[in-house]
């Protein structure tokens, strides 16, 4: 195993790690940890955000470089996972299940349009 893919290993898991803890924390209110869940789940996202400049940085690469492509990707990704969470809030916590499926379905509508946008159509 590369040293490279060794350390991104080690950064998503704990990464991952911290955001699933914090989110646990904050969206369970059995616990009653909301403001430490939130501080701890920011935590595991800064450290999966670093995975990229550390991983390009080892790879001999400009930690970032400013590419509006990417960053159009980047927002659609997000758009349709935000979209998707909403849509199973919907069904799930706030009993709207049919508003809730079909929100639910734009959002898979919105990742899926990652594809042609990614690899192009031909």
């Amino acid at each position: 195993m590369k040293k490279k893919d060794f350390v991104t290993l080690i950064l998503s898991t704990i990464g991952g790690l911290l955001f699933a803890l914090g989110m646990c924390m904050a969206l369970l209110p059995d616990w009653d940890t909301l403001y430490q869940g939130i501080l701890l789940g920011g935590l595991g996202a800064l450290v999966l955000l670093a995975i990229l400049p550390v991983r390009r940085r080892m790879e001999g690469r400009p930690a970032l470089v400013w590419n509006p492509r990417a960053a159009g990707i980047t927002l659609l990704g997000a758009a349709g996972a935000l979209v998707l969470g909403v849509g199973m809030c919907m069904t799930m916590v706030w009993e709207m299940l049919v508003p809730g499926i079909l929100v639910g379905i734009g959002g898979i509508v919105l990742l899926l349009c990652l594809i042609p946008a990614i690899k192009g159509l031909e």
